[in-house]
């Protein structure tokens, strides 16, 4: 492969995915090989993303630190001439600071990119081999929170999303797979209604299980997983609905219809 062009100086904020560092985007893969500063979450990003840093990089856990310190090392490696890595996992735009450190970027005029990453609930379907949207079922993925430390916004519960019969992607939730399941009730899912449960993706020891509703706090406190857990609520799965656009009686615009018997 040709050699990649060079990258401009400046704060990169990287979607990590959940583990597997083959899910890096060519680009991520990129310029974490690029960067001078690796700034990452230790707890949450998988050592084997951080391993692409080049050996002179400055590599950096971000967990001990403040706002204002993790601020203060990208500037410095900006201002130095240097590209700096912001790596989180997931994708930085869902359920990241990513909003918080943008502002303070802006205020001292570094520039900065965002660069997406595979989400947990992209990577949980793929892994079970589900679609979180089936036709006639439900066309409607929505990615939420059981409300904890941080609180949900007035009409954002869970029960109040739930109650769409949508598929729901439940992050930041496993320590309390009683309240999670609570909502789900609360919201008229029927008790098999089933739940796939994605814990650390990609990473070593990783687990997957199958639950239901009425199973999901047993099956959770039985494999004892909490952080870095997805629920993925699948409402449709099963149903055996297929779409329109391969049967032969839908005409589009690159099929006319057909009859075939």
């Amino acid at each position: 492969m040709a050699d990649a062009p060079d990258v401009p100086c400046g704060v990169y904020f990287i979607g990590a995915g959940p583990g597997d560092p083959e899910l890096l985007t060519v680009k991520a893969a990129r310029i974490i090989g690029r960067a001078d500063l690796v700034l990452y979450a230790g707890s949450l990003v998988s050592p084997a993303v951080v391993a692409l840093a080049k050996k002179e990089a400055r590599v950096v856990d971000s967990a001990p630190l403040t706002l204002a310190e993790t601020h203060a090392l990208l500037v410095d490696a900006v201002r130095a001439g240097g590209i700096a890595a912001r790596v989180h996992t997931g994708d930085p735009a869902l359920y990241g600071a990513l909003s918080e450190q943008t502002r303070l970027l802006v205020a001292d005029d570094i520039p900065y990119q965002v660069i997406p990453g595979v989400t947990s609930a992209s990577a949980a379907a793929a892994a079970f081999g589900v679609s979180v949207t089936e036709p006639e079922t439900t066309q409607s993925l929505i990615l939420t929170r059981l409300a904890g430390r941080t609180p949900m916004p007035p009409g954002e519960s869970l029960a109040a999303l739930a109650a769409h019969k949508a598929t729901l992607a439940i992050y930041l939730s496993a320590g309390d797979p009683e309240g999670v399941a609570a909502a789900l009730r609360e919201a008229g899912l029927p008790g098999d209604t089933p739940v796939a449960i994605a814990h650390r993706l990609g990473w070593p020891g990783e687990k997957r299980l199958w639950a239901t509703v009425a199973t999901l706090a047993e099956t959770v406190r039985h494999a004892g997983v909490d952080r870095q857990t997805l629920f993925l609520v699948l409402p449709g799965l099963g149903q055996g609905t297929c779409s329109k656009l391969y049967d032969p009686s839908f005409g589009h615009g690159f099929r006319p219809v057909r009859d075939d018997g």
